[in-house]
């Protein structure tokens, strides 16, 4: 029988699938890597800390011995002998060896981001995507059929929810059934055995700040034979859920990874296998619908993962400290580092030590008015930060999410989430020194007291 295996991710002996059996069995197929090599040639050691396991993860020298790796920006790949090409187009040479064929499928470049994301979220493998929705997107739909079926979270991004609710039953027919994750009964009874093949929720929900029993989900999902699919987006380096037991990660790298709000990108970090399986020839969902990251993004992300680790405490740090602070002059503050938070116990329980509770806080402001008024003062009155989606930038982002991020949910999804119609999300940047940041937010809710609003002097 001829050898219809596509090129495989990778490989450290990896073969592909088969033409027309779809996605590769997890069972059969083989390790494309098992972990990334460091320098010394040993796997990256998981002590406890993303940012170890980020150093230990194998370094790209330039092409001419410079310290940062050369950009490979080409669509397109040569060989030196025609039967090259056969033998890689039947995944018998591969990126392992340095063998390339065209840019949609890997990249020199893209591929050492997937090298350090793997690292980071102690996963076998990681795929770099043009954004975060294609991450997701493609994870979906490589783990799911037509008539497939998927549970999740009802505290999701809005993009999220709308791909779910809308999209993917409409193209694809996968529906969703949405729950509260923190009740586990309701997860199981929404578990439909033999239909269901996919637990989606966020670590940290966007905007609630909802934090998810990630070991719990991860138990109740893998005894009904269910995968579970982490969106770490609002935490990367507090929380590494693939060591909490789900199968895979995704991010939008967009936010805290790359830090500047400059660049879209997402990445999906799993089991070899299933990063083999999207890059199939014939069957892979990142293979054919492209969703490709530009090599030169991918250099400068490269560039900002080394000191994520220390942006994301500064963010985390300053988060807590405004936190405590708006909460003692009574506004309502949604933050997992306050201790008064329901799941405040939970996530200490969970995360990495000494990154804190994330970068985000909410502030509720009951009413959008209150909301747009509260975050035009910040802006323009005070200076303390800019009005913009999004999230990870060294500046103060706000927005009122349910009328911006979550404006794809009906009023009645958004209650179910526990979306507010004033909820004001912050993501706290680190620019200027803490006082200086405070001072100027003392001066914005001076203003605000002036308008009657319930805040104490």
């Amino acid at each position: 029988m001829a050898d219809t295996r596509s090129p495989s991710f990778l490989v450290a002996g990896g073969t592909g699938s088969k033409r027309g059996t779809g996605a590769v069995d997890e069972k059969d197929a083989q390790p494309a890597i098992s972990l990334k090599k460091s320098n010394t040639g040993a796997a990256p050691q998981w002590n406890g800390d993303p940012a170890a396991a980020l150093a230990s993860a194998r370094h790209e020298f330039g092409e001419h011995g410079g310290v940062n790796m050369s950009i490979e920006a080409s669509a397109t790949f040569t060989v030196m002998e025609p039967e090259t090409m056969r033998r890689m187009f039947a995944g018998e040479l591969g990126p392992d060896r340095d063998f390339f064929i065209y840019s949609r499928h890997f990249n020199p470049t893209v591929l050492n981001l997937g090298r350090l994301m793997a690292a980071l979220e102690g996963t076998e493998a990681a795929y770099c995507t043009a954004s975060g929705m294609s991450a997701i997107s493609s994870v979906l739909l490589q783990l799911c059929s037509s008539g497939g079926h998927i549970v999740a979270s009802t505290a999701l991004y809005g993009g999220t929810h709308a791909l779910l609710t809308h999209f993917l039953p409409r193209a694809c027919n996968i529906t969703t059934t949405f729950v509260n994750i923190g009740d586990v009964s309701a997860v199981k009874n929404a578990i439909v055995e033999g239909k269901t093949k996919v637990l989606y929720f966020e670590s940290i929900s966007n905007p609630t700040l909802t934090v998810a029993n990630i070991p719990e989900l991860s138990g109740v999902a893998h005894e009904k034979g269910v995968k579970v699919v982490v969106d770490n987006t609002f935490a990367p380096m507090v929380l590494s859920p693939a060591r909490l037991g789900a199968d895979v990660v995704v991010h939008s790298i967009t936010k805290f990874i790359s830090g500047g709000a400059d660049m879209i990108a997402g990445a999906v970090c799993g089991p070899a296998w299933l990063v083999n399986s999207m890059m199939d020839l014939h069957q892979g969902a990142l293979m054919l619908l492209g969703p490709t990251m530009n090599p030169k993004v991918a250099f400068e992300l490269s560039e900002r993962i080394p000191h994520l680790g220390l942006r994301m405490k500064e963010h985390c740090a300053r988060a807590l400290a405004f936190a405590t602070r708006l909460k003692k002059l009574g506004l309502r503050v949604i933050y997992p580092g306050l201790e008064d938070h329901p799941q405040h116990h939970l996530l200490k329980s969970m995360a990495n030590k000494e990154y804190g509770y994330g970068g985000l806080l909410c502030v509720d402001m009951e009413t959008e008015e209150r909301a747009n008024r509260f975050m035009n003062i910040l802006q323009n009155h005070a200076q303390f930060g800019f009005m913009a989606v999004s999230l990870g930038y060294y500046e103060t982002l706000m927005s009122c999410s349910g009328s911006s991020t979550s404006s794809e949910m009906s009023p009645e999804e958004k209650a179910l989430a526990g979306i507010s119609p004033g909820l004001v999300r912050m993501s706290v940047g680190y620019v200027g020194t803490l006082d200086q940041k405070w001072s100027q937010l003392e001066k914005a809710l001076s203003v605000l007291h002036e308008y009657g609003l319930p805040i104490k002097n």
